[in-house]
């Protein structure tokens, strides 16, 4: 065990398969191990370096293995999978070999580990988010089956929450039907509260965090976005500039440029989904805020909002917009800085 330096680790939903490479990188050691077994294992290793793939309990064992003298990086599965020897043989043992290869590369891009309190954090935005996708669900399918009674129901949350009481108290469907609209009923109350608990919570993050606090400086960037891009971007700086943020985010366009010739697709959408659907939800409102402002009165970035609208349209210009804010608030996060919206014009001087 003594020559084992670097490890590539798969983790599998009951199992973790190791890979350890030597100083030159090649395999010299590969092992199935239960949880358990594998932290017994990693206890015992000499310094070493791990290479993980960014997914579920990465981020604790990254932060598990740091704290027993070893060296964590976590990759995105997307540059792992060229590593893979066997194209058409996917296992796990595969899987952690070309982890190994691709913790090696040079130019690898590696994820930042998040800490408990972020992972706390985020914990509470993905439940709030599981629940309003469960209630939404739920509310639908109530308004089908209500229409298969001849009751039809508008989209509306408010409405369904107003007709349920009616309808349970009136003979309009069947008694069976009716049992079910009140177990309904019960279950959005729930949801309801669980939710309001997920938002007072985050709330309060966003009040007591400092680089939430600036964040919000931005017009479109309220409590739950700020909270959610602090405790997603651990570390800024891990992000060259405020252009690969936005590409981290699936903000850009997808390329297939050659010979000099430059070109662009559609979005991408890869990335942090939650992010770029809230920066999305939030460039709609500074969208409203530019158009609604008389053109004398509008800020210089509420100008460019206003021009991209009417050059590209509504829609493009959400995403438009959403890729300035990522920017800004990487620049705002990196540089530890108060929001500026004359920023532009220091700049310019030194130009």
């Amino acid at each position: 065990m003594s020559e084992i330096t670097t490890v590539g680790v798969d983790l599998a939903k009951e199992v973790i398969v190791v890979c350890a490479g030597d100083r030159a990188g090649r395999p010299v050691y590969s092992r199935q191990f239960t949880f358990h077994g594998f932290a017994q294992w990693a206890a015992t290793l000499s310094r070493a370096t791990f290479g993980l793939e960014a997914c579920s309990s990465s981020h604790h064992w990254a932060r598990w293995l740091t704290e027993h003298g070893h060296v964590a990086k976590l990759m995105a599965a997307e540059h792992v999978v060229p590593f893979r020897m066997s194209k058409g043989a996917k296992n796990d043992r595969n899987d952690a070999q070309a982890i190994l290869a691709a913790m090696l590369q040079p130019a690898m891009r590696f994820v930042s580990v998040k800490s408990v309190e972020s992972q706390a954090m985020l914990a509470v935005h993905t439940m709030r988010s599981g629940w309003n996708a469960e209630r939404t669900a739920l509310m639908n399918r109530t308004r089908g089956l209500l229409a298969e009674f001849g009751v039809w129901i508008g989209r509306s949350t408010l409405r369904l929450q107003r007709a349920l009481p009616e309808l349970i108290a009136s003979d309009t469907v069947p008694p069976r039907v009716r049992l079910l609209l009140r177990q309904v009923q019960e279950q959005l109350e729930a949801l309801k509260l669980r939710i309001e608990a997920c938002d007072q919570q985050i709330e309060e993050h966003a009040q007591t965090s400092e680089p939430a606090q600036r964040l919000q400086a931005v017009v479109g960037i309220g409590a739950i976005t700020s909270s959610a891009v602090v405790s997603t971007v651990a570390h800024a700086k891990d992000f060259r500039n405020g252009r690969q943020m936005a590409a981290w985010l699936g903000l850009v366009p997808q390329q297939s440029s050659s010979g000099g010739k430059e070109r662009l697709g559609k979005i991408t959408k890869r990335g942090d989904t939650y992010l770029r659907g809230l920066l999305t939800q939030g460039a709609r409102s500074t969208l409203q805020s530019a158009l609604r402002r008389s053109p004398d009165k509008r800020s210089r970035l509420q100008t460019w909002i206003v021009s991209v609208h009417d050059r590209i349209g509504y829609h493009k210009a959400l995403v438009a917009i959403a890729n300035k804010h990522a920017r800004i608030l990487w620049a705002i996060l990196a540089h530890g800085e108060q929001y500026d919206p004359d920023a532009w014009q220091r700049y310019a001087a030194k130009c």
